[in-house]
């Protein structure tokens, strides 16, 4: 399995490709190819088994391809708890390099350094780390903006998207943080948290869709 397979089929699932169709616009947009090199790659995956293609509409990860991504999303996010809890790099920091790492590490050195690690669950943005056979324990956190007004959260998963993580870091924003929803505005308006010692932040309504939290009880 080359890198760029690799990283197409772990693109497709990060996309969605595990529960719905991916189109070959937003894998051209995701990995910045051209439209010709997704199609190739898609005839070279599609007859190693790796994707389904439904035609004229695009394609999903198939069983076997899942497992071959989610082994790779294993790597790439042990690599970013390696570097966030032993090298002091930020949440916004650790992407790039773990992407490197993940592609030249042998099976044997991520399993050492996942138990060196005290076998994490989650990497720095609260994403689930595959276990190594490519399955996964799916967590029940839902999007913020699903919320109720009133409803008291813990923030416990945010896209790994460095423009995110920026803006979420200027609004003080992290894992484990306990917020309330105190407002809403219609429209895709604004969100307001209220944080325990009563200060507020509005945030974002795109942002919003890209936080998954937990509920908590009053």
């Amino acid at each position: 399995m080359t890198p760029s397979k690799e990283d197409y089929l772990k693109t497709i699932v990060e996309l969605g490709g595990e529960n719905q169709v991916v189109n070959n616009k937003q894998l051209v947009q995701a990995l910045q190819v051209s439209a010709a090199s997704v199609t190739d790659m898609n005839a070279k995956l599609l007859k190693e088994g790796l994707i389904t293609h439904i035609p004229y509409k695009g394609v999903q990860v198939t069983e076997k391809g899942l497992r071959i991504a989610n082994q790779l999303i294993r790597k790439h996010r042990i690599w970013e708890v390696f570097l966030a809890e032993k090298l002091g790099y930020d949440w916004k920091e650790v992407h790039a390099d773990a992407d490197r790492l993940e592609h030249v590490s042998s099976d044997l050195l991520i399993e050492r350094l996942f138990q060196f690690l005290g076998e994490p669950e989650v990497d720095p943005h609260g994403g689930k780390i595959p276990n190594q056979d490519g399955t996964t324990d799916n967590a029940s956190f839902c999007q913020l903006i699903d919320l109720g007004i009133g409803e008291p959260f813990l923030v416990k998963e945010v896209d790994d998207d460095t423009d995110l993580l920026e803006y979420l870091t200027q609004k003080g924003i992290q894992l484990g943080a306990h917020f309330r929803l105190v407002d809403k505005e219609p429209y895709e308006g604004p969100l307001t948290l209220e944080s325990p010692d009563g200060s507020k932040t509005i945030l974002g309504y795109k942002a919003a869709l890209n936080i998954f939290v937990e509920k908590m009880e009053d």
